[in-house]
């Protein structure tokens, strides 16, 4: 069975995995992440067993090459969610992991509580780390090595934060994401790092206190924690363990 059989099939099952029922789909996505890797000319593979903890400010979706494996359970248009995912899934190595990643905003103008007296930009922030499933050792943990794309970047003019006519005055940049950024082949080598920040600049809250971080993983975003609301964020998961 070829790859686009695989896909054929899974989403003719009328559904995409969440974090509630990806035990019952983690043989599919080693299958999928293995073939896939074997058609841009990996020579080798290993199954791998993953516990993956994720807390972002405010939403992600995270995907194996085009396979959605977990989303935040949180809508985005949730104004206030800080929750934290934790899910278990197999893939295939090396695996190209991608996420989309969102800071909450009202509208087009990058603001939140517009037309009250909390009238301000919102900021972001994305922690992640991929454990062995069986051992617990880090195997991917999030840092400034990963790349990360923003799409959406608003306000463009700052000083409109406490404007009564914000649509008018913050202006708004979006870019297209880039056609098959998502599979390992797609050249990133143009794509900006990720930034590292402390966790007295993101001050993360809620579901980010329920985990246990490895040391080394690292709160990050893009290059402006307020303005750049929805980031395309690339790095690869191999089996030689962190990097």
């Amino acid at each position: 069975m070829n790859y686009n059989q695989i896909v054929k099939n899974f989403f003719n099952l009328g559904r995409l995995p969440t974090v509630t029922n990806l035990m019952a789909t983690t043989r599919l996505v080693a299958l999928l992440s293995a073939v896939s890797c074997s058609a841009v000319g990996f020579s080798e593979t290993k199954i791998q067993s993953l516990r993956v903890d994720v807390w972002a400010d405010n939403w992600f979706a995270l995907s194996v090459g085009e396979t959605l494996i977990a989303e935040d359970s949180v809508s985005i248009k949730t104004e206030r969610s800080f929750n934290a995912e934790s899910f278990a899934f197999e893939v295939s190595l090396p695996a190209q992991i991608n996420l989309v990643i969102k800071d909450f905003k009202q509208n087009d103008t990058g603001l939140e509580y517009i037309g009250t007296n909390r009238q301000q930009m919102g900021d972001g922030g994305f922690i992640a780390q991929f454990l062995d499933a069986a051992t617990g050792s880090p195997l991917l943990l999030s840092n400034q090595h990963w790349r990360c794309l923003p799409i959406h970047i608003a306000p463009l003019n700052k000083q409109c934060e406490q404007s009564n006519t914000p649509e008018a005055d913050c202006g708004t940049r979006t870019i297209a994401a880039p056609i098959g950024w998502q599979l390992p082949t797609f050249d990133d080598s143009a794509w900006p790092y990720a930034i590292e920040y402390s966790a007295q600049k993101v001050r993360p809250k809620d579901g980010y206190e329920r985990i246990r971080w490895h040391k080394d993983a690292q709160l990050i975003w893009s290059s402006d924690l307020e303005t750049d609301n929805t980031l395309l964020c690339r790095v690869t998961l191999t089996d030689l363990g962190i990097r």
